[in-house]
């Protein structure tokens, strides 16, 4: 079987004067519960909330397409979950799941779900181990109606803006060569205790922070950043929290309610802060620091273009699983049903299960394209390798492109096909050599000129 990206696109497009589009922002609140699992496989528990999680969006209409799109404080949204949500906001909205753009920014301590795995689980006398199930699906129902009432309140959007900003001292690869010449991945977001993995190289990054901003005339309305890191400053200890990320973003929107901010995550499954964080206080500080500073100052370099298109493109999208024997049907069953083995590695082994029945079912993943004219937004699945977002960079040419990650988060780690040859491994790797192929045709495809 070959996995290739199908070449049929689905194409919308409308251009219309700027007083026919219209723009609704929405917030709602995602917290999770005390002892709610965070991450779907950490062992530590939720014991105290530090900062809330927040679902934050917008709806954009031209009068006859909508589009939504939902960035959400979790880790990840999965599998049946992740259709779940795309089913849901679409129904709010009064549009169809394909143009629905979900994503996770993916902190540690946060919630992770997938509903195939929780049945998996549950069948096994594992139930809300992954994740509650019915707070989730409370939570979703309250997230849509924030949705459906953000329609009442929509206001016409003429223009809108597109910038970029240097961001210094927060991302940094994880890729490190050692002093006796062998590869590593190792370097973690709070690598920088480790003096050796401080002092190298920041390696392959996007040191860029793009952002978006719609606008009512001279009135602007919202801003979405994006950035490619992991967000995290620590993690691991129960403590829920939007992280520097977030927090970074809270800042800059306690300064004026009346412009909504958005964070998006870039491609950063292989990038960290991991060359200046040690997971201390100091240094989650100082990354908010640097972020909201950046963010800040987008509207210094904003260029502003008439909104006059809405044109979206959708093609279908599918990932070879990964080959390896740790992950064959009969192997996942068996340690799905083997009480013998931690609950975390249970949930693991359910949640591959779960991906290798959807690749077996022939779903493939949804690779959708929102193209404004002079800017362009990609969804990216999973913990896409920031090499992806080089090339759809490169693939627009001049035109400004924003590279969203974390969409449909079953494959997890995305390498590019460079990455495979250094024979990269990791228990969050669902996915197979291949991969780079499939993307690269489903970047070409959307990107179409």
């Amino acid at each position: 079987m070959k996995y290739l990206c199908a070449l049929l696109i689905v194409t919308f497009s409308c251009v219309l004067d700027a007083s026919e589009f219209r723009l609704a922002t929405f917030s709602a609140d995602v917290t999770i519960p005390l002892n709610h699992r965070c991450m779907g496989v950490l062992p530590t528990k939720s014991k105290r909330v530090a900062d809330p999680l927040l679902a934050h969006g917008f709806v954009l209409s031209d009068g006859k397409q909508t589009v939504v799109l939902c960035a959400l404080d979790w880790c990840e949204v999965r599998n049946g979950a992740f259709d779940q949500w795309r089913e849901a906001l679409a129904k709010a909205a009064g549009t169809v799941r394909e143009n629905v753009l979900v994503t996770a920014r993916h902190q540690h301590d946060a919630p992770g779900s997938d509903r195939d795995a929780a049945k998996i689980l549950a069948a096994v006398g594992l139930p809300d181990e992954l994740y509650h199930v019915t707070w989730h699906d409370k939570t979703l129902a309250r997230v849509s109606q924030a949705v459906q009432d953000s329609l009442d309140l929509a206001t016409p959007v003429t223009h809108f803006g597109i910038s970029e900003t240097p961001v210094l001292r927060i991302a940094s690869n994880r890729r490190v060569v050692l002093e006796n010449g062998t590869v590593t991945y190792g370097r973690g977001s709070r690598s920088g205790g480790n003096k050796y993995f401080a002092a190298a190289a920041e390696g392959d990054i996007d040191s860029m922070l793009k952002t978006i901003t719609f606008f009512n005339n001279d009135k602007p309305l919202l801003q979405m950043h994006h950035y490619a890191t992991h967000p995290m400053s620590y993690y691991g200890q129960g403590v829920v929290s939007a992280d520097f990320v977030g927090l970074a973003r809270a800042r800059l929107q306690r300064q004026d309610q009346s412009i909504r901010q958005i964070f998006v995550p870039g491609c950063a499954g292989d990038i960290t802060a991991g060359k200046f964080n040690n997971g201390s206080e100091d240094h989650r500080q100082e990354l908010i620091d640097r972020l909201y500073q950046a963010m800040a100052k987008a509207a210094d370099n904003t260029k502003r273009y008439p909104l006059q298109q809405l044109n979206i493109r959708n093609t279908k999208l599918q990932l070879p699983f990964h080959p390896g024997d740790h992950l064959t049907v009969k192997r996942l069953e068996a340690d799905v049903a083997n009480e013998k083995l931690s609950v975390e590695k249970r949930i693991l082994a359910a949640m591959g299960l779960a991906s290798r029945r959807r690749v077996a079912s022939g779903q493939a993943i949804d690779f959708p394209c929102v193209d404004l004219g002079a800017a362009q937004i990609l969804l990216f699945p999973g913990e896409s390798f920031i090499g992806y977002q080089l090339m759809a960079q490169a693939a627009a040419k001049n035109k400004f492109v924003m590279c969203l990650a974390y969409g449909e988060s079953w494959p997890g780690y995305i390498p590019t096909a460079a990455i495979f040859a250094e024979n990269f491994k990791d228990s969050w790797l669902w996915v197979g050599p291949g991969s780079e192929k499939a993307i690269r045709q489903a970047i070409d495809n959307v990107l179409r000129k």
